[in-house]
C-alpha cells in the first residue's frame, strides 16, 4: 500500500502536550511526527528506552541532554541525532510559541547484525 503526506502540513495544536504521530510501522521499525511547543522532559526525569532512536529536527529548536555529557546538544531545523537505545537522555527545552517538528525512526536495539546500529 502507498501511503503520501506532508510531515510539515496540518501541525497539530500542541499546548497541551506534545503530539506523537505513527506515519508507518512494520517489522518493530516505527516512524512517527512529534510535534512540541514549548514543551520539555519533566525535570529528573529521563528517557531509557529499549529501541535505537534517530531524530531529524524538521522545524524549529531544541536542546537535549544526554546524561554524562557535559554540554547539551543544540538542535536546529536539519540537524538529526541518533540515540542508542538505553542512552539515558531529556528534552531540556523546545522553543516556546513555536512548533518543534521531529521525524523520529524507532527500531529494535537487536535487529540483526551488531545491534542493529551499523
Amino acid at each position: 500500500m502507498i501511503s503520501f503526506g506532508d510531515l510539515l502540513a496540518v501541525v497539530p495544536e500542541t499546548s497541551g502536550g506534545e503530539s506523537f504521530e505513527t506515519l508507518a510501522a512494520i517489522d518493530g521499525v516505527r516512524i512517527e511526527r512529534i510535534v512540541s511547543n514549548g514543551q520539555a522532559t519533566a525535570a529528573g526525569d529521563w528517557y531509557d528506552q529499549a529501541w535505537h532512536e534517530w531524530v531529524l529536527l524538521m522545524e524549529g529548536e531544541a536542546l537535549l541532554v544526554i546524561e554524562g555529557e557535559q554540554e547539551p546538544y543544540r538542535l536546529l531545523p536539519g540537524q538529526w541525532m541518533l540515540l542508542p537505545a538505553h542512552c539515558r537522555h531529556r528534552v531540556e527545552w523546545t522553543l516556546p510559541g513555536q512548533n518543534t517538528v521531529w521525524l523520529a525512526l524507532h527500531w529494535p536495539e537487536y535487529a540483526g547484525g551488531e545491534g542493529g546500529t551499523t
